[in-house]
């Protein structure tokens, strides 16, 4: 049975309990690893070793360094984290390694040298073999290296060792500096501060505001010298020669020379102010007139109105609205009064006609005839249906006016010989006549988006398609239309006019290419850095435009300045999908799809070395979300500051 528990077998409860192994079996490790955990190891069992507890501070290390004796003997060991008290050998053998010495006690380093070789004479050689042939005749091997080191000799790959400079090391440190200049030498010198300039309190004759009564004299005696506000009593003198000597001279300039002495001065960090670089805007308030309140809201419609166009005297508003293609519902085309809240007035209303809904489906781009009120000479209305686009006349306001425009577009004179267009221009029967339909515009593919030239005359329109008929120009008096590319640039997602030069705008998904209608080529094209561009407007000035994007930016453009935007405005949450100028007032606006309308102050001045000023002034919200879209099209009041909205909530707003 001893044997049994000697050897580690199972005892039973007389057996002594083993003690646990505590070696740290981790290896050949650095420690550092486990610096920042509460094991330092792991045992063969492979459970964690914590290390021992050590909540010993300073007071209480120093209390041990005191009363312990063999606190000078006591190590740490590292792979256990336990103290160790080294024994009287291994002291021996710390202070023998400190002192240069061999850690054996019994090594001897100065025992005599045995010659091995020479010290017993030997009769014959230990070999006497014969010198081999190869050691008479030149390597080959060798050979073959040396005509390899001298070609890369001669072509340049290997260059010999440059001589070493014999010049000495040392140099003038201020060689180049210039010797007139005042402490010139030290780049960092920073001069010390100036004193503060004496004032009127230290006169010789002060006013009598200065002078302290006898109270505030009593009081400065009272105080510290720090806290008093001057380090001396005004006095009042007669003449500049009954002042005495000043009494504490040398002592203030001994303060001043022990401030520069014992003070450290130092250049500074470049010290910016967050509040700098956040630009200087005006208030809002200061900006006004701008649309703040909510006035009307029109409803009529049966689902989201996608568009909305004004007439140039600002009495008529055109709104399009329409289910989209996914459904092929069809939709109605309605026409408001813009400054009195009336109910919609349907086409076939306005012109005393039924049948109204054959001018149904998608109706993504109306637009009104446009020109300043004093210069309108016709009245149409652009519509496009389908495949389609429909110049109605509306027959509403002065009776002259549309009068003039039937008989403008009555007195057309068919040419001689019939030429290829693009489009088929067909003339209105006499039922689409009585509905107020006068032309149709026949495209080969759905028309999304039509515009107007600012004359009247010339209108464009974008084709859903990929080929190089996306953009079509139409003239209405001569019903003739023409295709100005050759060439897709791309997925056309809006077309524009500008307002005096004869450039035409063309956005793309990323870009927005300028061209010039008389030379026929083009001037420049903006980088828009928007993922998408969904919407354009011009501003009446003509040299600034703003794009609105999917991927909620909006970017504004200052096409003196540069083809990459001049500021990217990030107001919205999601995707904008129509931004608009006002004509008269430095107003722009932007609809998005979290169904508000953010109308900023854009100022441009005429003075080219001023940016332009651009301030968000109000939010406005009244339109509620449908089917994850909110505000579809934005546009102002041509004479005031107003702005109209729509959205998919079927409803227009008008906030003034």
């Amino acid at each position: 049975m001893g044997s049994q528990r000697e050897s580690g077998a199972p005892s039973g409860a007389g057996s002594c309990p083993q003690p646990p192994d505590i070696r740290n079996t981790v290896g050949n490790i650095p420690m550092e690893w486990y610096q920042d955990f509460p094991h330092i190891g792991y045992n063969l069992e492979g459970k964690k070793i914590y290390k021992p507890i050590r909540n010993k501070d300073e007071l209480d290390m120093f209390l041990e360094k005191m009363e312990n004796p063999d606190y000078w003997r006591t190590v740490q060991d590292k792979m256990t984290g336990a103290d160790i008290k080294l024994t009287d050998e291994q002291v021996d053998l710390v202070h023998r390694l400190q002192r240069g010495q061999f850690g054996d006690v019994h090594f001897n380093p100065y025992e005599p040298a045995v010659d091995f070789f020479t010290h017993e004479v030997m009769i014959h050689p230990v070999t006497n073999r014969p010198a081999d042939k190869r050691s008479f005749i030149p390597s080959l091997i060798e050979k073959e290296k040396v005509s390899k080191l001298v070609h890369a000799i001669k072509m340049g790959w290997i260059k010999p060792r440059k001589p070493k400079d014999d010049t000495p090391t040392y140099y003038d440190l201020w060689a180049h500096e210039d010797p007139n200049s005042i402490l010139g030498r030290h780049k960092m010198h920073v001069p010390a501060p100036k004193m503060k300039l004496p004032g009127h309190e230290e006169s010789y004759n002060p006013p009598p505001e200065y002078l302290l009564s006898e109270e505030e004299k009593l009081a400065w005696e009272q105080q510290e010298p720090a806290e008093r506000k001057l380090n001396f009593v005004p006095q009042q003198y007669r003449c500049l020669r009954a002042v005495p000597a000043y009494s504490r001279f040398i002592h203030e300039r001994f303060e001043r020379c022990l401030d520069l002495y014992l003070c450290p001065r130092q250049r500074p960090g470049v010290n910016v102010d967050p509040e700098d670089l956040i630009p200087k805007l005006p208030k809002p308030r200061d900006l006004q007139p701008f649309p703040t309140t909510q006035a009307l809201v029109y409803r009529g419609h049966t689902s989201l109105v996608r568009c909305l166009s004004i007439s140039p005297s600002g009495q008529w508003l055109v709104s399009g609205c329409g289910q989209g293609q996914c459904c092929g519902a069809r939709g109605c085309s309605p026409l408001w009064l813009g400054d009195v809240p009336r109910s919609p007035v349907p086409l076939s209303r306005a012109v005393a006609a039924p049948g109204a809904a054959s001018l149904g489906g998608a109706v993504p781009g109306p637009g009104p005839g446009p020109g300043p009120p004093q210069h309108a000479t016709i009245c149409l209305v652009a519509i496009c249906v389908e495949q389609s686009v429909l110049l109605v006349n509306p027959c509403l306001g002065d009776k002259l006016l549309y009068g003039a425009t039937d008989q403008l577009l009555e007195s057309y004179v068919a040419p001689e010989e019939e030429r290829v267009q693009p489009v088929q221009w067909v003339t209105a029967t006499m039922e689409e006549h009585g509905r107020g339909v006068r032309l149709v515009v026949q495209h080969s593919k759905a028309v999304k988006q039509v515009t107007w030239h600012g004359k009247g005359d010339y209108f464009a329109s974008v084709v859903s398609d990929n080929s190089n008929m996306q953009v079509l120009i139409h003239q209405t008096s001569k019903r003739w239309s023409q295709n100005p590319f050759r060439k897709s640039k791309g997925l056309v997602q809006c077309v524009l006019f500008h307002p005096i030069r004869p450039y035409f705008f063309v956005a793309t998904q990323r870009y927005v290419r300028v061209y010039n209608l008389l030379k026929q080529e083009l001037t420049k094209k903006l980088m828009t850095n928007c993922k998408w561009v969904s919407s354009m407007a011009i501003h009446p000035g003509g040299d600034n435009i703003i794009c609105g994007s999917y991927d909620s930016k909006l970017a504004w453009f200052d096409l003196d300045l540069s083809t990459r935007p001049y500021q990217l405005l990030r107001h919205h949450k999601k995707a904008l999908r129509s931004v608009a100028f006002h004509k008269h007032y430095p107003l722009f606006a932007s609809g998005s799809d979290d169904g508000t309308v953010i109308v900023c102050h854009g100022m441009v001045y005429n003075d080219l070395l001023q940016n332009p000023l651009l301030v968000p002034v109000k939010v406005l919200k009244g339109h509620v979300l449908t089917l994850d879209l909110g505000v579809l099209d934005v546009l102002f009041h041509p004479t005031q500051p107003w702005v109209f909205s729509s959205g998919a909530d079927g409803t227009v707003r008008l906030y003034t």
